[in-house]
Protein backbone atom coordinates (compact mmCIF):
# COMPACT_ATOMS: atom_id res chain seq x y z
CA UNK A 1 0.00 0.00 0.00
CA UNK A 2 1.11 3.57 -0.43
CA UNK A 3 -0.57 6.65 0.17
CA UNK A 4 0.40 8.55 -2.11
CA UNK A 5 -0.33 6.84 -5.08
CA UNK A 6 -3.83 5.61 -3.32
CA UNK A 7 -4.68 9.52 -3.14
CA UNK A 8 -3.56 9.99 -7.06
CA UNK A 9 -5.99 6.98 -7.57
CA UNK A 10 -8.92 8.95 -6.52
CA UNK A 11 -8.30 11.94 -8.71
CA UNK A 12 -7.70 9.74 -12.00
CA UNK A 13 -10.80 8.68 -13.71
CA UNK A 14 -14.09 8.06 -12.37
CA UNK A 15 -15.04 4.94 -10.17
CA UNK A 16 -18.22 2.86 -10.17
CA UNK A 17 -18.59 3.04 -6.76
CA UNK A 18 -17.25 5.53 -3.92
CA UNK A 19 -17.99 4.17 -0.63
CA UNK A 20 -17.92 7.11 2.35
CA UNK A 21 -17.05 5.29 5.44
CA UNK A 22 -14.73 2.73 6.87
CA UNK A 23 -16.57 1.10 9.36
CA UNK A 24 -17.36 -2.25 9.29
CA UNK A 25 -20.42 -1.91 7.12
CA UNK A 26 -18.36 0.20 4.38
CA UNK A 27 -15.66 -2.43 4.62
CA UNK A 28 -17.91 -5.05 3.60
CA UNK A 29 -19.30 -2.86 1.18
CA UNK A 30 -16.29 -2.05 -0.92
CA UNK A 31 -15.17 -5.78 -0.47
CA UNK A 32 -18.28 -7.36 -1.97
CA UNK A 33 -18.59 -4.45 -4.75
CA UNK A 34 -14.92 -4.91 -5.56
CA UNK A 35 -15.52 -9.18 -5.74
CA UNK A 36 -17.95 -8.20 -8.25
CA UNK A 37 -15.14 -6.52 -10.97
CA UNK A 38 -17.05 -3.12 -9.99
CA UNK A 39 -14.06 0.06 -9.51
CA UNK A 40 -13.96 0.88 -6.05
CA UNK A 41 -12.80 3.96 -4.41
CA UNK A 42 -13.40 4.07 -0.40
CA UNK A 43 -12.73 6.80 2.23
CA UNK A 44 -13.17 7.84 5.83
CA UNK A 45 -12.84 10.66 7.69
CA UNK A 46 -11.09 8.97 10.30
CA UNK A 47 -9.13 5.68 10.82
CA UNK A 48 -11.10 2.46 9.73
CA UNK A 49 -12.97 1.44 12.55
CA UNK A 50 -12.63 5.03 14.42
CA UNK A 51 -15.97 5.09 15.21
CA UNK A 52 -18.21 2.44 16.49
CA UNK A 53 -16.41 -0.46 14.60
CA UNK A 54 -13.96 -0.27 17.31
CA UNK A 55 -15.89 0.76 20.18
CA UNK A 56 -18.23 -2.39 20.12
CA UNK A 57 -18.86 -5.60 22.71
CA UNK A 58 -16.83 -7.64 20.55
CA UNK A 59 -19.50 -9.95 19.76
CA UNK A 60 -20.59 -11.49 16.44
CA UNK A 61 -23.56 -13.40 18.13
CA UNK A 62 -27.30 -14.43 16.78
CA UNK A 63 -29.18 -12.43 19.23
CA UNK A 64 -30.10 -13.94 22.42
CA UNK A 65 -32.05 -10.97 23.96
CA UNK A 66 -33.99 -9.86 20.30
CA UNK A 67 -35.60 -12.85 21.04
CA UNK A 68 -37.92 -11.73 23.47
CA UNK A 69 -38.90 -8.91 20.68
CA UNK A 70 -40.43 -11.79 18.37
CA UNK A 71 -37.44 -10.89 16.04
CA UNK A 72 -37.03 -13.92 14.88
CA UNK A 73 -35.81 -13.58 11.44
CA UNK A 74 -32.82 -11.45 12.88
CA UNK A 75 -31.89 -14.27 15.06
CA UNK A 76 -31.87 -16.60 11.55
CA UNK A 77 -29.53 -14.18 9.65
CA UNK A 78 -27.29 -13.41 12.80
CA UNK A 79 -26.89 -16.69 13.26
CA UNK A 80 -25.87 -17.43 9.48
CA UNK A 81 -23.54 -14.78 9.48
CA UNK A 82 -21.88 -15.99 12.73
CA UNK A 83 -21.27 -19.06 10.90
CA UNK A 84 -19.87 -17.67 7.86
CA UNK A 85 -17.90 -15.19 9.70
CA UNK A 86 -16.46 -18.21 11.95
CA UNK A 87 -15.79 -19.98 8.39
CA UNK A 88 -13.91 -16.90 6.86
CA UNK A 89 -11.86 -15.24 9.50
CA UNK A 90 -11.15 -18.17 12.44
CA UNK A 91 -8.57 -16.07 13.46
CA UNK A 92 -10.70 -13.14 14.51
CA UNK A 93 -13.94 -14.84 15.00
CA UNK A 94 -13.81 -17.34 17.83
CA UNK A 95 -16.51 -19.77 19.28
CA UNK A 96 -17.22 -18.84 22.98
CA UNK A 97 -19.59 -20.57 25.45
CA UNK A 98 -21.66 -18.37 27.28
CA UNK A 99 -23.10 -19.00 30.52
CA UNK A 100 -26.50 -17.41 31.63
CA UNK A 101 -27.57 -17.79 35.18
CA UNK A 102 -31.16 -17.29 36.31
CA UNK A 103 -31.70 -15.88 39.44
CA UNK A 104 -34.74 -15.75 41.73
CA UNK A 105 -36.69 -12.49 41.53
CA UNK A 106 -34.74 -11.47 38.64
CA UNK A 107 -36.77 -10.33 35.08
CA UNK A 108 -36.02 -13.34 32.92
CA UNK A 109 -36.89 -16.47 34.72
CA UNK A 110 -34.94 -19.73 34.54
CA UNK A 111 -37.78 -21.20 32.36
CA UNK A 112 -37.43 -18.35 30.12
CA UNK A 113 -34.01 -18.38 29.56
CA UNK A 114 -34.13 -22.39 28.77
CA UNK A 115 -37.10 -22.07 25.98
CA UNK A 116 -34.70 -19.11 24.68
CA UNK A 117 -31.54 -20.93 24.18
CA UNK A 118 -33.54 -23.78 23.05
CA UNK A 119 -35.02 -21.59 19.64
CA UNK A 120 -31.92 -20.11 19.90
CA UNK A 121 -30.12 -23.57 18.94
CA UNK A 122 -32.95 -24.12 16.64
CA UNK A 123 -32.90 -20.74 14.07
CA UNK A 124 -29.05 -21.46 13.92
CA UNK A 125 -30.55 -25.33 12.64
CA UNK A 126 -28.66 -26.73 15.33
CA UNK A 127 -25.16 -25.77 13.90
CA UNK A 128 -23.74 -23.90 16.38
CA UNK A 129 -20.18 -24.51 17.18
CA UNK A 130 -21.81 -26.92 20.21
CA UNK A 131 -25.50 -27.34 21.73
CA UNK A 132 -26.48 -25.90 24.47
CA UNK A 133 -27.31 -27.25 27.78
CA UNK A 134 -29.59 -26.78 30.36
CA UNK A 135 -27.71 -26.22 33.85
CA UNK A 136 -28.81 -26.68 37.68
CA UNK A 137 -27.82 -25.05 40.38
CA UNK A 138 -24.69 -26.77 40.93
CA UNK A 139 -23.75 -27.00 37.52
CA UNK A 140 -24.10 -22.96 37.05
CA UNK A 141 -21.76 -22.69 40.06
CA UNK A 142 -18.94 -25.18 38.53
CA UNK A 143 -19.08 -23.57 35.09
CA UNK A 144 -18.63 -19.81 37.05
CA UNK A 145 -17.47 -20.92 41.08
CA UNK A 146 -17.51 -16.99 41.45
CA UNK A 147 -21.39 -16.16 40.59
CA UNK A 148 -23.73 -14.78 43.07
CA UNK A 149 -25.20 -17.87 44.99
CA UNK A 150 -27.74 -16.43 47.03
CA UNK A 151 -31.20 -16.81 44.83
CA UNK A 152 -29.55 -18.66 42.32
CA UNK A 153 -31.79 -21.11 40.78
CA UNK A 154 -29.91 -22.58 37.72
CA UNK A 155 -29.16 -21.67 34.57
CA UNK A 156 -28.53 -22.62 30.88
CA UNK A 157 -24.87 -22.61 28.34
CA UNK A 158 -25.04 -21.71 24.74
CA UNK A 159 -22.75 -20.75 22.46
CA UNK A 160 -21.61 -17.55 20.14
CA UNK A 161 -18.59 -16.18 19.39
CA UNK A 162 -15.82 -13.29 20.44
CA UNK A 163 -14.14 -10.90 17.85
CA UNK A 164 -11.74 -8.27 17.70
CA UNK A 165 -13.84 -5.60 16.06
CA UNK A 166 -11.59 -3.21 14.77
CA UNK A 167 -9.73 -6.12 13.22
CA UNK A 168 -12.25 -7.31 11.76
CA UNK A 169 -12.96 -4.48 9.84
CA UNK A 170 -9.21 -3.89 8.64
CA UNK A 171 -9.57 -7.23 7.46
CA UNK A 172 -11.90 -6.37 5.21
CA UNK A 173 -10.63 -2.94 4.04
CA UNK A 174 -7.63 -4.90 2.83
CA UNK A 175 -9.69 -7.62 1.60
CA UNK A 176 -11.29 -4.64 -0.41
CA UNK A 177 -7.80 -3.41 -1.72
CA UNK A 178 -6.55 -7.07 -2.42
CA UNK A 179 -9.89 -6.98 -5.09
CA UNK A 180 -8.78 -3.51 -6.33
CA UNK A 181 -10.44 -1.15 -4.55
CA UNK A 182 -8.78 1.93 -3.60
CA UNK A 183 -8.82 2.49 0.03
CA UNK A 184 -7.57 5.41 2.15
CA UNK A 185 -8.13 6.29 5.53
CA UNK A 186 -8.32 10.39 6.69
CA UNK A 187 -9.56 12.05 4.27
CA UNK A 188 -12.73 13.75 4.55
CA UNK A 189 -16.42 14.26 2.12
CA UNK A 190 -16.81 17.92 2.42
CA UNK A 191 -19.17 18.29 -0.46
CA UNK A 192 -21.12 16.65 -3.06
CA UNK A 193 -20.47 17.26 -6.86
CA UNK A 194 -24.22 17.52 -8.67
CA UNK A 195 -24.93 17.75 -12.60
CA UNK A 196 -28.11 17.57 -13.44
CA UNK A 197 -29.59 17.11 -10.41
CA UNK A 198 -27.55 13.11 -9.60
CA UNK A 199 -24.53 13.31 -7.47
CA UNK A 200 -21.90 12.58 -9.44
CA UNK A 201 -18.65 12.54 -6.68
CA UNK A 202 -17.64 14.21 -3.96
CA UNK A 203 -15.03 17.05 -3.28
CA UNK A 204 -12.99 15.43 -0.60
CA UNK A 205 -9.97 16.69 1.56
CA UNK A 206 -7.13 14.63 2.27
CA UNK A 207 -6.75 15.10 6.08
CA UNK A 208 -3.11 14.97 6.68
CA UNK A 209 -2.01 17.48 3.88
CA UNK A 210 -5.06 19.64 3.58
CA UNK A 211 -5.45 19.46 -0.27
CA UNK A 212 -8.96 18.96 -1.71
CA UNK A 213 -9.55 16.31 -4.57
CA UNK A 214 -12.85 15.67 -6.51
CA UNK A 215 -13.67 11.77 -6.60
CA UNK A 216 -15.84 11.03 -9.75
CA UNK A 217 -18.40 8.29 -8.98
CA UNK A 218 -21.31 6.90 -10.65
CA UNK A 219 -22.82 5.40 -7.58
CA UNK A 220 -22.09 6.90 -4.33
CA UNK A 221 -22.86 4.71 -0.93
CA UNK A 222 -23.78 6.58 2.07
CA UNK A 223 -22.19 4.14 4.90
CA UNK A 224 -21.02 6.48 7.58
CA UNK A 225 -22.97 4.81 10.60
CA UNK A 226 -23.94 7.27 13.14
CA UNK A 227 -23.23 10.59 10.69
CA UNK A 228 -25.09 9.69 8.30
CA UNK A 229 -28.07 11.33 8.59
CA UNK A 230 -25.51 14.51 8.56
CA UNK A 231 -24.43 13.14 4.99
CA UNK A 232 -27.40 12.81 3.44
CA UNK A 233 -27.98 16.31 4.10
CA UNK A 234 -25.30 17.11 1.96
CA UNK A 235 -27.58 15.94 -0.97
CA UNK A 236 -30.77 16.73 0.93
CA UNK A 237 -30.88 19.60 3.46
CA UNK A 238 -33.88 19.51 4.31
CA UNK A 239 -33.58 15.29 4.74
CA UNK A 240 -35.54 13.94 7.46
CA UNK A 241 -33.79 12.16 10.45
CA UNK A 242 -33.49 7.80 10.02
CA UNK A 243 -31.38 7.21 12.93
CA UNK A 244 -31.73 7.02 16.67
CA UNK A 245 -28.52 6.89 18.13
CA UNK A 246 -28.59 5.22 21.47
CA UNK A 247 -24.70 4.94 23.52
CA UNK A 248 -23.61 1.57 24.62
CA UNK A 249 -20.35 1.98 26.76
CA UNK A 250 -18.06 -0.34 28.03
CA UNK A 251 -15.23 -0.91 30.97
CA UNK A 252 -12.13 -3.21 31.00
CA UNK A 253 -10.92 -4.83 34.61
CA UNK A 254 -8.83 -7.01 35.58
CA UNK A 255 -10.26 -10.82 34.86
CA UNK A 256 -8.49 -11.99 38.06
CA UNK A 257 -10.92 -9.69 40.24
CA UNK A 258 -14.23 -10.78 38.57
CA UNK A 259 -12.74 -14.76 38.18
CA UNK A 260 -14.95 -15.32 35.42
CA UNK A 261 -14.02 -18.41 33.74
CA UNK A 262 -16.22 -17.59 30.03
CA UNK A 263 -18.61 -15.43 29.12
CA UNK A 264 -21.50 -14.73 31.39
CA UNK A 265 -24.82 -13.42 30.10
CA UNK A 266 -26.75 -11.62 32.92
CA UNK A 267 -29.61 -9.19 33.50
CA UNK A 268 -28.69 -5.78 35.30
CA UNK A 269 -30.68 -5.88 38.92
CA UNK A 270 -31.11 -2.27 38.11
CA UNK A 271 -33.19 -2.00 34.97
CA UNK A 272 -33.39 -5.91 34.12
CA UNK A 273 -31.50 -5.07 30.28
CA UNK A 274 -29.72 -7.94 29.59
CA UNK A 275 -25.65 -7.36 29.16
CA UNK A 276 -22.35 -9.44 29.20
CA UNK A 277 -19.21 -9.90 30.97
CA UNK A 278 -16.62 -11.10 28.32
CA UNK A 279 -13.24 -12.98 28.44
CA UNK A 280 -10.74 -10.73 27.14
CA UNK A 281 -7.25 -12.31 27.92
CA UNK A 282 -6.67 -10.77 31.17
CA UNK A 283 -9.33 -8.43 31.58
CA UNK A 284 -12.88 -8.79 31.08
CA UNK A 285 -15.03 -6.69 29.61
CA UNK A 286 -17.78 -5.35 31.21
CA UNK A 287 -21.09 -3.87 28.85
CA UNK A 288 -23.57 -2.62 27.54
CA UNK A 289 -25.37 0.35 28.18
CA UNK A 290 -28.08 1.11 25.54
CA UNK A 291 -29.35 5.23 26.40
CA UNK A 292 -30.15 7.83 23.76
CA UNK A 293 -27.20 10.07 22.75
CA UNK A 294 -28.51 13.28 21.17
CA UNK A 295 -24.83 15.18 20.65
CA UNK A 296 -22.40 15.33 17.95
CA UNK A 297 -21.24 11.49 16.84
CA UNK A 298 -17.51 12.77 17.21
CA UNK A 299 -18.17 13.72 20.86
CA UNK A 300 -19.61 10.47 22.42
CA UNK A 301 -17.71 9.20 25.32
CA UNK A 302 -17.92 7.49 28.58
CA UNK A 303 -19.67 8.71 31.75
CA UNK A 304 -19.69 8.64 34.85
CA UNK A 305 -22.97 7.29 35.08
CA UNK A 306 -22.45 4.79 32.39
CA UNK A 307 -19.06 3.74 34.41
CA UNK A 308 -21.18 3.38 37.87
CA UNK A 309 -24.47 1.52 36.57
CA UNK A 310 -21.72 -1.00 34.85
CA UNK A 311 -19.55 -1.20 37.97
CA UNK A 312 -22.74 -1.86 40.07
CA UNK A 313 -24.08 -4.34 37.47
CA UNK A 314 -21.00 -6.73 37.77
CA UNK A 315 -20.59 -6.60 41.52
CA UNK A 316 -25.01 -7.71 41.96
CA UNK A 317 -23.76 -11.21 40.46
CA UNK A 318 -20.05 -11.43 41.10
CA UNK A 319 -20.01 -9.75 44.68
CA UNK A 320 -16.97 -11.08 45.98
CA UNK A 321 -15.69 -8.51 43.29
CA UNK A 322 -16.45 -5.48 45.11
CA UNK A 323 -14.87 -3.54 41.97
CA UNK A 324 -14.19 0.20 42.46
CA UNK A 325 -13.62 3.05 39.96
CA UNK A 326 -9.29 2.29 40.51
CA UNK A 327 -10.29 -0.97 39.17
CA UNK A 328 -11.49 -0.01 35.72
CA UNK A 329 -8.28 -0.57 33.34
CA UNK A 330 -9.89 1.37 30.42
CA UNK A 331 -14.20 2.51 29.57
CA UNK A 332 -15.03 3.21 25.61
CA UNK A 333 -18.28 3.92 24.33
CA UNK A 334 -20.24 3.14 21.02
CA UNK A 335 -22.98 4.56 19.16
CA UNK A 336 -25.60 1.94 17.41
CA UNK A 337 -26.95 3.66 14.29
CA UNK A 338 -30.52 2.10 15.43
CA UNK A 339 -33.59 3.19 12.40
CA UNK A 340 -35.59 6.07 14.04
CA UNK A 341 -38.91 4.63 15.90
CA UNK A 342 -41.03 6.26 18.68
CA UNK A 343 -40.98 3.75 21.24
CA UNK A 344 -40.14 4.74 24.51
CA UNK A 345 -37.38 1.98 25.56
CA UNK A 346 -34.06 1.67 23.57
CA UNK A 347 -34.20 -1.53 23.99
CA UNK A 348 -37.90 -2.05 21.94
CA UNK A 349 -36.04 -0.47 18.66
CA UNK A 350 -35.53 -2.63 15.89
CA UNK A 351 -31.95 -3.87 14.89
CA UNK A 352 -33.07 -4.27 11.41
CA UNK A 353 -31.21 -2.36 8.62
CA UNK A 354 -32.36 -0.16 5.99
CA UNK A 355 -31.31 1.12 2.66
CA UNK A 356 -32.65 4.53 1.12
CA UNK A 357 -31.96 6.44 -1.74
CA UNK A 358 -31.61 10.42 -2.10
CA UNK A 359 -33.08 12.42 -4.46
CA UNK A 360 -29.53 13.38 -5.99
CA UNK A 361 -28.88 9.06 -6.50
CA UNK A 362 -26.50 8.63 -3.11
CA UNK A 363 -27.45 5.61 -1.43
CA UNK A 364 -27.87 5.17 2.55
CA UNK A 365 -27.28 1.88 4.51
CA UNK A 366 -28.54 2.53 8.02
CA UNK A 367 -29.14 0.59 11.28
CA UNK A 368 -28.28 -2.96 11.55
CA UNK A 369 -25.77 -4.96 13.69
CA UNK A 370 -21.83 -5.90 13.17
CA UNK A 371 -22.69 -9.74 12.96
CA UNK A 372 -24.87 -8.90 9.73
CA UNK A 373 -22.23 -6.53 7.79
CA UNK A 374 -21.59 -8.90 5.20
CA UNK A 375 -25.52 -9.70 4.36
CA UNK A 376 -26.42 -5.77 4.46
CA UNK A 377 -23.28 -5.04 2.38
CA UNK A 378 -24.85 -7.34 -0.21
CA UNK A 379 -27.84 -5.76 -0.17
CA UNK A 380 -26.25 -2.90 -0.89
CA UNK A 381 -24.44 -3.83 -3.74
CA UNK A 382 -27.43 -5.51 -5.40
CA UNK A 383 -28.89 -1.49 -5.40
CA UNK A 384 -25.64 -0.42 -7.09
CA UNK A 385 -25.77 -3.30 -9.48
CA UNK A 386 -29.30 -1.84 -10.52
CA UNK A 387 -28.29 1.12 -10.66
CA UNK A 388 -25.31 0.92 -12.92
CA UNK A 389 -27.19 -1.28 -14.99
CA UNK A 390 -29.78 1.38 -15.44
CA UNK A 391 -27.53 4.29 -16.01
CA UNK A 392 -25.27 2.78 -18.36
CA UNK A 393 -26.67 -0.80 -19.43
CA UNK A 394 -24.23 -2.78 -18.65
CA UNK A 395 -24.69 -6.00 -17.14
CA UNK A 396 -26.14 -6.92 -13.84
CA UNK A 397 -23.33 -8.91 -11.81
CA UNK A 398 -24.88 -11.70 -9.41
CA UNK A 399 -23.68 -11.95 -5.91
CA UNK A 400 -19.76 -12.36 -5.07
CA UNK A 401 -18.31 -15.26 -3.12
CA UNK A 402 -18.04 -13.47 -0.04
CA UNK A 403 -19.16 -15.79 2.15
CA UNK A 404 -16.62 -18.46 0.96
CA UNK A 405 -13.59 -16.86 0.28
CA UNK A 406 -11.57 -15.93 3.72
CA UNK A 407 -10.64 -12.24 4.83
CA UNK A 408 -6.89 -11.53 4.75
CA UNK A 409 -5.51 -13.90 7.67
CA UNK A 410 -8.36 -16.22 7.37
CA UNK A 411 -6.58 -19.19 5.01
CA UNK A 412 -5.36 -20.74 7.91
CA UNK A 413 -7.71 -24.11 8.97
CA UNK A 414 -6.13 -24.70 11.75
CA UNK A 415 -4.16 -22.64 14.00
CA UNK A 416 -2.78 -24.59 16.60
CA UNK A 417 -1.05 -26.37 13.61
CA UNK A 418 0.66 -23.13 12.59
CA UNK A 419 2.06 -22.12 15.69
CA UNK A 420 3.26 -25.44 16.23
CA UNK A 421 5.46 -24.72 12.81
CA UNK A 422 6.30 -21.51 13.63
CA UNK A 423 7.75 -22.94 16.96
CA UNK A 424 9.71 -25.54 15.00
CA UNK A 425 11.53 -22.35 13.31
CA UNK A 426 12.80 -20.76 16.07
CA UNK A 427 9.66 -18.76 17.68
CA UNK A 428 8.67 -18.47 21.11
CA UNK A 429 5.44 -20.36 21.57
CA UNK A 430 4.18 -17.29 23.46
CA UNK A 431 5.49 -14.99 20.68
CA UNK A 432 4.06 -17.57 17.81
CA UNK A 433 0.86 -17.78 19.53
CA UNK A 434 0.02 -14.05 19.88
CA UNK A 435 1.18 -13.59 16.21
CA UNK A 436 -1.27 -16.51 14.63
CA UNK A 437 -4.18 -15.26 17.09
CA UNK A 438 -3.77 -12.15 15.69
CA UNK A 439 -2.62 -12.48 12.03
CA UNK A 440 -3.86 -15.63 11.18
CA UNK A 441 -1.99 -16.81 7.59
CA UNK A 442 -0.19 -13.38 7.72
CA UNK A 443 1.73 -14.34 11.01
CA UNK A 444 4.76 -15.47 9.54
CA UNK A 445 5.00 -12.07 7.86
CA UNK A 446 5.34 -10.84 10.96
CA UNK A 447 7.97 -12.88 12.27
CA UNK A 448 9.98 -12.55 9.27
CA UNK A 449 10.78 -9.09 10.72
CA UNK A 450 12.21 -10.33 13.46
CA UNK A 451 14.59 -12.07 11.72
CA UNK A 452 15.89 -9.23 9.71
CA UNK A 453 15.99 -6.42 12.13
CA UNK A 454 16.35 -7.96 15.40
CA UNK A 455 15.28 -4.89 17.60
CA UNK A 456 12.17 -5.33 16.46
CA UNK A 457 11.90 -8.49 18.23
CA UNK A 458 11.21 -6.39 21.71
CA UNK A 459 7.79 -6.09 22.75
CA UNK A 460 6.16 -2.24 22.64
CA UNK A 461 6.13 -2.72 26.29
CA UNK A 462 6.88 -4.36 29.52
CA UNK A 463 4.67 -7.27 30.44
CA UNK A 464 3.12 -7.46 26.94
CA UNK A 465 3.17 -9.96 23.67
CA UNK A 466 3.08 -6.97 21.28
CA UNK A 467 6.17 -6.70 19.28
CA UNK A 468 7.91 -3.81 18.01
CA UNK A 469 8.02 -5.51 14.06
CA UNK A 470 4.07 -5.01 14.57
CA UNK A 471 4.20 -1.07 14.71
CA UNK A 472 6.25 -1.65 11.25
CA UNK A 473 3.72 -4.11 9.88
CA UNK A 474 0.78 -2.04 10.56
CA UNK A 475 2.43 0.73 8.90
CA UNK A 476 3.70 -0.58 5.66
CA UNK A 477 0.35 -2.86 5.45
CA UNK A 478 -2.37 -2.04 7.70
CA UNK A 479 -2.97 1.58 7.08
CA UNK A 480 -1.44 2.23 10.72
CA UNK A 481 -1.30 6.47 10.57
CA UNK A 482 -1.31 7.68 13.80
CA UNK A 483 0.09 6.28 17.09
CA UNK A 484 -3.54 6.02 18.48
CA UNK A 485 -4.24 4.08 15.53
CA UNK A 486 -1.64 1.37 16.96
CA UNK A 487 -2.58 1.48 20.60
CA UNK A 488 -5.96 1.51 20.27
CA UNK A 489 -7.55 -0.26 17.32
CA UNK A 490 -4.30 -2.29 15.80
CA UNK A 491 -3.21 -3.88 19.27
CA UNK A 492 -5.66 -2.95 21.97
CA UNK A 493 -2.99 -1.62 24.38
CA UNK A 494 -4.80 1.34 25.47
CA UNK A 495 -7.52 -1.26 26.57
CA UNK A 496 -5.37 -3.74 28.54
CA UNK A 497 -3.33 -1.70 30.39
CA UNK A 498 -3.81 0.48 33.23
CA UNK A 499 -1.18 2.88 31.82
CA UNK A 500 -2.98 2.62 28.36
CA UNK A 501 0.68 1.72 27.23
CA UNK A 502 1.46 5.70 27.36
CA UNK A 503 5.08 4.81 28.03
CA UNK A 504 5.67 3.11 24.47
CA UNK A 505 3.87 6.40 22.81
CA UNK A 506 7.70 7.79 22.02
CA UNK A 507 8.91 4.40 20.62
CA UNK A 508 5.75 3.58 18.50
CA UNK A 509 5.28 6.90 17.38
CA UNK A 510 9.94 6.61 16.71
CA UNK A 511 8.85 3.33 14.61
CA UNK A 512 5.93 4.94 12.83
CA UNK A 513 7.98 8.21 11.76
CA UNK A 514 10.62 5.94 10.24
CA UNK A 515 8.18 4.25 7.66
CA UNK A 516 5.90 7.66 6.98
CA UNK A 517 8.61 10.08 7.28
CA UNK A 518 8.00 12.04 10.24
CA UNK A 519 10.40 14.74 11.68
CA UNK A 520 10.81 15.05 14.91
CA UNK A 521 8.40 17.56 15.78
CA UNK A 522 5.41 15.23 13.78
CA UNK A 523 6.35 12.41 16.15
CA UNK A 524 6.12 14.85 19.86
CA UNK A 525 2.90 16.03 17.97
CA UNK A 526 1.65 12.40 17.54
CA UNK A 527 2.53 11.39 20.87
CA UNK A 528 0.65 14.78 22.49
CA UNK A 529 -2.32 13.53 20.40
CA UNK A 530 -2.59 10.10 21.98
CA UNK A 531 -1.73 11.62 25.38
CA UNK A 532 -4.54 13.74 25.17
CA UNK A 533 -7.25 10.62 24.06
CA UNK A 534 -5.68 9.34 27.16
CA UNK A 535 -6.54 12.06 28.96
CA UNK A 536 -10.03 12.44 27.57
CA UNK A 537 -10.86 8.45 28.60
CA UNK A 538 -9.58 9.04 32.38
CA UNK A 539 -11.64 11.73 33.71
CA UNK A 540 -14.65 9.65 32.55
CA UNK A 541 -13.17 6.97 34.88
CA UNK A 542 -13.35 9.41 38.21
CA UNK A 543 -15.76 8.89 40.74
CA UNK A 544 -18.23 11.46 41.10
CA UNK A 545 -18.40 13.45 43.82
CA UNK A 546 -19.73 12.18 47.22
Amino acid sequence: MNRHSDLAALSDGTFDLLVVGGGITGAGVARDAAMRGLSVALVDAQDFAGGTSSNSSRLIHGGLRYLEHGWLRLVFEASRERRVLLRIAPHLVRPCPFTFPAFRGARVKRWQISAAVLLYDLLALFRNANRFRWLGRRAVLREEPNLRDAGLTGGAQYWDALTDDSRLTLATIRAAAAHGATCVNYVRVIALDKSAGRVRGAVCRDLESGADLLVRARVIVNATGPWSDSFRRLDEPDARPLLRLTKGAHIAVPRSRLGNRGAVTLTSPIDGRVMFVLPSGETSIVGTTDTDFDGSPGEVSVDADDVTYLLRSANAVFPAARLQYDDVIAAWAGLRPLLASPRASTADVPREHLISRSAGGVLSIVGGKLTTYRLMAAQVVDRVVADLHALDGRRTIGRSASDRVPLPGGEVRDLGTLVAEMVTEGLHETVARHLVHRYGAEAPAVARLLHEEPDLAMPICADCPDLRAEVVYQARREYARTVSDVLMRRTHLFHTRFDQALPAAADVASLLGGELGWDAARQASAVAEYTAQVERMRRALRPPAS
